[in-house]
């Protein structure tokens, strides 16, 4: 079941920040694409890019990615990405990832968004965890799946929580309860020493003509892409969301004798709920719409405002 083909690469679309170094031409490039002047930025870019500058790189990559000061060229960007992350830049080496993904070079993309979802980058972590579901250039695994999206909507992409959704139609509550211990070791995983540099996966640039697969799913929507916003030299990780502690209890949203009902319900106040999971629960003959994790009582019942039915429970 290729369910997710659809939305996979959306993730694609969302674009990372320039990087700004202390270099004046990379640091005026920045300032040209802040006004707008996308060529003045390239052509400040370019010289120091072809010298080695990795923010400079990847700023090119990110140009040619979105079609501002050069024609839009996704294999140009994926070459820009590769020399970057080669050097380590590790904006570059999520966007590289993404890159190949796109350019159908999926087994090839795979180590590097591991690398990258492994860091707490939530597009890496959505892309690939629709990769796991869906067993596409990895082997199958929808606990890793859902606990890799589930990270990923926890820092705010929206993508990954329709996918979510998805997923909860097909995995049982074991399954779900397993990925969501698995995401809690993922973010405290994040939170440790980067990965070092001896363990970066070799880039392989995209020749002018890359062979493509044929397509085998729907086209997904176009997903517009935001501005990049520009950053410092050697910028710090975007900040995470805030950690959700289970202290062991969740929301009773209501309880059904007809599951389609629990789900609907789900679909309309989900997005009240941002960064926690839904579960479906049989109870004899009903079935109950359960909510969480939160820390204390006091938390899931301040979630519960405006909300009813809602009924913190204990596990």
């Amino acid at each position: 079941m290729k369910l997710l083909g659809l939305i996979a690469a959306a993730g694609i679309a969302l674009a990372a920040p320039l990087a700004l170094a202390q270099e004046n031409p990379v640091k005026a490039g920045v300032e040209a694409w802040e006004r707008g002047d996308y060529k003045a930025a390239v052509d400040r870019w370019r010289s120091p890019a072809l010298k080695g500058d990795a923010d400079a790189q990847f700023n090119l990559g990110q140009a040619y990615k979105l079609g501002r000061g050069v024609p839009a060229d996704l294999d140009q960007a994926e070459a820009w990405y590769g020399k970057a992350a080669a050097q380590g830049h590790e904006q570059a080496e999520a966007s590289y990832g993404l890159a190949l993904f796109a350019n159908g070079r999926r087994d090839k993309a795979a180590p590097w968004l591991q690398r990258a979802a492994g860091r707490g980058d939530p597009r890496a972590q959505y892309v690939l965890g629709t990769m796991y579901f869906n067993g596409d250039a990895v082997p199958k695994d929808w606990v890793r799946a859902y606990a890799l999206v589930t990270r990923s909507s926890q820092s705010g992409l929206a993508e990954a929580s329709g996918a979510l959704a998805q997923m909860d139609k097909y995995m049982s509550m074991q399954d779900r309860q397993a990925a969501l211990t698995l995401a809690r070791k993922y973010e405290q995983e994040a939170n440790r020493a980067p990965l070092p540099g001896a363990d970066r996966p070799p880039v392989e640039v995209a020749s002018a003509q890359p062979p493509r697969p044929t397509p085998v799913r729907t086209p997904p929507r176009a997903t517009p892409n935001p501005a990049p916003v520009p950053v410092r030299t050697s910028p710090a990780p975007s900040p995470a969301a805030p950690a959700i502690r289970d202290g062991g209890w969740r929301l009773q949203l209501g309880a059904f004798g007809d599951p389609g009902n629990a789900r609907k319900l789900w679909s309309q106040v989900g997005g009240r709920f941002p960064g926690r999971s839904v579960a479906y629960v049989k109870s004899g003959n009903l079935t109950k719409v359960l909510v969480g994790p939160f820390a204390s009582r006091a938390d899931a019942a301040g979630a519960c405002r405006g909300v009813s039915p809602c009924v913190p429970v204990s596990n």
